[in-house]
């Protein structure tokens, strides 16, 4: 099944494309809509703020294609930022409209926790928590607690506790670091640059 990687001039292409063939996976980065209305799976990657991502995607006239695309059953995966658009709104550096296909929004993570400051962005490894069953999911057979590498500011919010597939502690509360809707997933964390662990989970959405 070949997975179309969507290029609009903000994602980190060159890790994610590696570790997809590193686990076997058919891979092709396009920009085209017409690659994106035919592809059987979808990874949309992002780095950078929420507002230049979106814009990326509709100066490439992209965002109707993801949206039809996800509405039409098939795998789809955001990662990092690629993750934070698909909610309604982002609230960086002012609101913005998202891809709107879950319901909820992108704010930043918090800065202090009590008296204490809190170090943002978030870099580094830490642990993933069940916010829902993992089972049929790409997380499952990952530990509760194993730990994966995030490098962000913004975390997304959805609405309905349900869709959140997974938490991540942080600042004395816990942010949403995975999702699952239907067909439509998403990943707070780079599974490219988590290890044997990050390569079992992008395997496990990339090959089943």
């Amino acid at each position: 099944m070949k997975i179309v990687v969507v290029d609009y001039g903000r994602g980190n292409l060159r890790s994610i494309t590696r570790a997809l063939a590193q686990v076997g996976a058919d891979a092709v980065v396009t920009s085209d809509p017409a690659d994106v209305a035919g592809a059987g799976k979808v990874l949309l990657p992002g780095v950078g703020a929420f507002a230049d991502c979106m814009d990326g995607l509709k100066s490439r006239g992209l965002v109707e294609p993801i949206r039809h695309f996800c509405r039409s059953g098939k795998p789809f995966l955001g990662i990092c930022v690629g993750m934070q658009l698909l909610m309604d709104e982002g609230h960086e550096f002012g609101r913005h409209e998202g891809l709107g296909l879950v319901k909820g929004i992108t704010s930043k993570l918090p800065e202090t926790m009590g008296d204490l400051r809190v170090k943002v962005p978030h870099i580094g490894w830490s642990q993933l928590e069940p916010g829902a069953p993992w089972k049929g999911s790409p997380l499952e057979g990952h530990p509760a607690g194993g730990q994966v590498y995030f490098v962000h500011s913004y975390a997304a919010a959805p609405a309905d506790p349900a869709v959140r597939l997974a938490t991540t502690p942080f600042a004395g509360a816990s942010f949403c670091s995975a999702l699952r809707k239907d067909n439509v997933l998403g990943f707070q964390f780079h599974p490219e640059k988590s290890g044997p662990a990050g390569l079992d989970i992008l395997r496990r959405w990339a090959l089943n």
